[in-house]
Order: structure tokens, then sequence, then C-alpha cells
């Protein structure tokens, strides 16, 4: 895929990109291209990355075209005004057909980048993390989940899921019973939204699924089910 087929929206003040999964969103110590890099190529100067989605997770990710704008997509993403909403494609079935997840996230520094659940609910062992899931669908072997982060911790959404009994499809890291060739997950950041401060117009984003068979017999789900995204309820 060309980068400009991944260039989902861009303006004065920011871009949307559909990032591949495994492609890093920032330059690391594996010195592969990253997806910063390739927008700063494409513009032809800086971008500003406001948030981040890991390495094996395909979907949405926002730029800042220049330092105002970063500042102020920060803060939407701080005071909780910015929308996220991915899928998820998990083994076994979650606790309920809809629900929130919470507990409290402890970041690991070492041993393999790797986030874990406090053993309790006190503020030493960790910080709060509060998930919100949706049952949309089943293939054959796997539930499809709708699911909104309330906080953002590292790796929240795979740890907790795991927690749960229902590890992503793929994320071996965090109890799936088998990896996919490509180091992928099954975890897309599928839907963004705000409301523009200049404008005040509500923007909306959607990423398209990734073209590999299970993503694409979730995309038929997606079809014939009508549902509210975590995002949505009230």
């Amino acid at each position: 895929m060309q980068f400009s087929e991944q260039v989902l929206a861009k303006n004065h003040q920011y871009c949307i990109i559909n990032k591949p999964a495994g492609q890093p969103v920032q330059p690391d110590k594996t010195g592969d291209i990253s997806t910063m890099d390739m927008c700063k190529k494409y513009f032809h100067h800086d971008v500003y990355l406001v948030h981040r989605i890991d390495r094996p997770v395909s979907g949405l990710v926002l730029f800042a075209k220049n330092t105002r704008s970063a500042a102020w997509l920060s803060e939407l993403f701080r005071s909780k005004e910015l929308d996220k909403t991915y899928l998820a494609i998990v083994e076994n079935e979650p606790p309920h057909t809809s629900g929130s997840l919470v507990s409290r996230i402890i970041e690991k520094k070492t041993g393999g980048n790797k986030s874990r659940i406090g053993e309790d609910n006190s503020a030493n062992k960790g910080r709060e993390a509060i998930t919100k899931y949706e049952v949309i669908g089943r293939t054959d072997k796997y539930t499809l989940l709708a699911i909104k982060p309330v906080t953002g911790r590292k790796h929240q959404i795979r740890a907790q899921l795991a927690e749960a009994g229902c590890p992503i499809q793929g994320d071996v890291k965090y109890g799936a019973r088998r990896g996919n060739k490509d180091r992928s997950i099954g975890l897309h950041a599928w839907r963004l939204s705000f409301t523009h401060p200049i404008t005040g117009e509500i923007a909306n984003f959607e990423a398209p699924l990734p073209n590999t068979n299970l993503w694409q017999a979730c995309a038929e789900i997606l079809k014939g089910e009508s549902w509210q995204t975590p995002t949505e309820q009230k």
C-alpha cells in the first residue's frame, strides 16, 4: 500500500493516518521506518504525535501539523473530549455482553515491555484503568468486541481483556493461544471523533479493516448487526 492511501484526512491542523499492523508509530530502537517518519517525508515538514497505538495494532493515528494544533488536540485527549473506538477480536467470551473492565495497571519498566493488573484496588498498586466493551458478534472461533478505553494506560486494552479471560487474537504476550505470522494482533483503532475547537464541527473518522480473512469476516458481521458503540451509550 502506498503511504498516500494510508492518509485518510489532512488539513492545516492535523492528519489522520491508517497505520498498518507491524509498523511503529514513532522511531524506536529497532530503526524500522515509522509512521511519523513517513508523515514527515510525505508532508515535507515535522508532524507532532498526539497519541499512539502499539506496534502490532492497526488503525487510526492522529498527528498534529503544528505545535498549536498539537496543544489543543492533546488537551482533547486529557479532557476525554476525543472519542476512540477500537475493534477487538478475542478468544473466549467476555464476562457479559457489555460492561466495563475496571482495574489498576502496573507498567513494567523492564522485562518484556508489558503491563500487568495490580493485585488489588489500593492506590499504590498501579494506576486506575477503565475500558468499556460491547459484544458485536462472533465468528466460528472468536468474538468481536467494540472497545472504548476511558483511560489511556499502557497496553490497557490488551492487559484487561486478558485478565477477563478473553485475550486478543494473536496477542501471545497477553495469553493468546497462538500468534500471527506477521506478529499483528486482533486489535484495530477503528473510529475517532472530536469537536474542532475553531469551527465547532464534529469530525468523525473510520479506518477500513485490515485485508485479512479474519478481519474481513468481522467486516461482514458489522454489515449485518445493528448496535451502539460504547462511545454512543448514555
